[in-house]
């Protein structure tokens, strides 16, 4: 578990403790393969869908700029990579891959369920988490928010984009709103953790 500001000093760990992208998205298959069913959420993926993932990911870590391995850290968080994840709402529509600002990709709209999920909607649901949306931020824009260059920058950005701007407390990642240990469990994966109960207890 970490705590604190998301810097190196303060005990996070540096992007060369990364896993590298094949690893981690290896690692992370056996979740993909069972996410849907084991949470309600219709059938499991199919192989297709899942290289639909990792395609989708690298070719908007390539056009957005963002680390291919933070995207799918937020994937993973956020719909442990389930395709027909529903759509969350609390104050906006969270739907996709990536639970993004009422974004337009979702093979699971108002409880229609598209099987297989075309791959275009795959494509658009990383886009969507990554780049942003009409109505709010991805992690272009988190990542912009976090305003530092060392490795923190995707720490505080996981935190941003999970509890939003207004209650973000670069200081101590672990407060403010919604889901207190997201950035540390987002680190956990990107230096490998996959699967088993988080380390994290807030």
């Amino acid at each position: 578990m970490y705590s604190g500001n998301g810097t190196v000093a303060a005990g996070w760990p540096a992007q060369n403790a990364w896993v590298d992208f094949n690893s981690m998205f290896t690692a992370n298959i056996p979740i993909m393969q069972q996410s849907c069913a084991n949470n309600g959420w219709g059938a499991n993926n199919s192989p297709d869908e899942i290289a639909d993932i990792k395609s989708s990911i690298l070719k908007v870590s390539a056009s957005s700029g963002v680390d291919a391995r933070f995207i799918l850290a937020i994937v993973m968080q956020e719909s442990n990579g389930c395709v027909r994840v529903v759509t969350t709402s609390w104050s906006v529509a969270n739907p996709g891959l990536m639970q993004d600002h009422a974004g337009s990709g979702t093979c699971n709209s108002g409880g229609v369920v598209q099987n297989p999920c075309p791959a275009s909607e795959i494509e658009q649901m990383i886009v969507d988490g990554t780049t942003g949306t009409a109505s709010g931020d991805g992690l272009v824009q988190c990542l912009k928010q976090a305003a530092v260059s060392d490795v923190s920058q995707y720490y505080r950005a996981a935190r941003i984009y999970n509890g939003g701007y207004s209650g973000y407390h670069a200081d101590d990642l672990g407060t403010g709103c919604c889901t207190l240990c997201y950035a540390s469990d987002v680190a956990n994966r990107l230096t490998g953790w996959s699967s088993g109960p988080s380390q994290c207890h807030l």
